[in-house]
């Protein structure tokens, strides 16, 4: 039986789908698989569309298997990454295969390959495409399904990782909280407390006010997440891609903005998990798929906490608990009964350890691995 790997041109809408389309193959009868909405991956893999592309390098494959498609892979170089962190680290993502090493370990000798090219000296993923999209492969719970872009894998993707001589280079934690009925009442106290202390003032975003408000999200974004491990600051034009289509699914009460006095300190932006609504879609918004999703996001009651940060000059005040709470009891009032909050590096022990004070549990594992070129 033969392997062969192809190139594909993502500029073109039919290579797009031969490469989208693929994943079907793989998870169809999967119960915790969300099946991707078309109509976004296109955008996510479109170099006229997202704005990713403006600063990478991407070369996609498909590997067969006797001319039946059995997986797929991007390689790409993140000049932004680069320039950043200036360690030779090309990427993959978008990985999918049936089990199937020998069809695998071609996948990613392909990549591997093509980023030797480029002057990488290890490969790293998955990602799909940076820290700010997708991150990660799942090796623990695998009981639900994944929260709003978070991905989701079969459990023998490891393995496969593995036998083409991967290794671990980092893990990221999702925490849970199953009831926020359940959050301690002297939480609340000691929330209280911090405010007083150091003058601390939580609010919600302004609507009204949004492109105003998307800025300064911005600068937050970037200025607090600058020193974590890989992290790559977003483009205008990313950040608010990424804005535009979070506006059609956001709760504004659970998009905070702490402030110190007259000064921003924080920002934290939670969403209902939209996921359980695209799942009624079944990826395709036409004819029905979207009415059946904005009737189902209704019945949501769970939210993700995507992402809160807190600027260098305001840390180890409590301003990340003050913000914690607050999301979760304007979540809560407006019938949010549990969430998640994903990803946490598994060394950054300050937020585990806040998030732990709230009775939050990790509930999945995801893993970046690594490969020296």
């Amino acid at each position: 039986m033969s392997i062969t790997v192809s190139a594909l041109d993502i500029s073109r809408r039919s290579d797009r789908r031969r490469f989208i389309e693929l994943d079907r193959s793989i998870y169809d009868g999967d119960p915790s698989w969300v099946p991707p909405l078309r109509v976004d991956m296109h955008t996510l893999l479109n170099p006229s569309k997202h704005p990713f592309h403006e600063h990478a390098e991407v070369a996609p494959y498909i590997v067969e298997r006797d001319g039946v498609p059995v997986g797929r892979i991007t390689a790409h170089v993140n000049h932004r990454h680069t320039e950043r962190w200036d360690d030779g680290a090309g990427f993959f993502g978008f990985f999918e295969c049936r089990n199937d090493p020998e069809a695998a370990d071609a996948l990613f000798e392909q990549a591997a390959t093509y980023l030797r090219g480029k002057g990488c000296r290890t490969v790293r993923g998955p990602f799909s495409w940076s820290p700010n999209e997708e991150v990660g492969l799942l090796i623990d719970g695998f009981d639900s399904p994944p929260v709003i872009m978070m991905p989701y894998n079969k459990p023998y993707y490891a393995g496969l990782l593995e036998h083409a001589g991967f290794t671990k280079r980092k893990d990221l934690l999702a925490y849970e909280i199953r009831n926020a009925a359940d959050i301690p009442g002297r939480l609340a106290r000691g929330v209280e407390l911090i405010k007083k202390r150091h003058g601390v003032t939580v609010r919600p975003i302004d609507m009204k006010r949004f492109d105003e408000e998307v800025e300064l999200a911005k600068w937050v974004y970037n200025e607090a997440w600058e020193e974590n491990w890989g992290a790559v600051p977003m483009t205008d034009q990313e950040f608010d891609h990424l804005a535009k289509d979070l506006k059609m699914i956001v709760e504004p009460s659970l998009v905070l903005f702490a402030y110190v006095g007259d000064e921003l300190a924080g920002f934290s932006l939670a969403v209902p998990d939209a996921n359980q609504a695209i799942k009624q879609a079944n990826g395709r918004l036409l004819p029905f798929g979207i009415i059946k999703m904005m009737r189902y996001l209704r019945k949501v009651k769970y939210v993700r906490v995507l992402a809160l940060g807190v600027l260098e000059p305001y840390r180890n005040r409590g301003i990340d608990i003050a913000m914690y709470y607050q999301t979760f009891k304007n979540g809560f009032d407006h019938g949010y009964h549990s969430g998640e909050f994903s990803w946490i590096l598994e060394d950054n022990y300050a937020m585990r350890n806040a998030l732990e004070k709230f009775g939050a549990r990790p509930s999945k594992t995801y893993r970046i691995y690594e490969r020296d070129l």
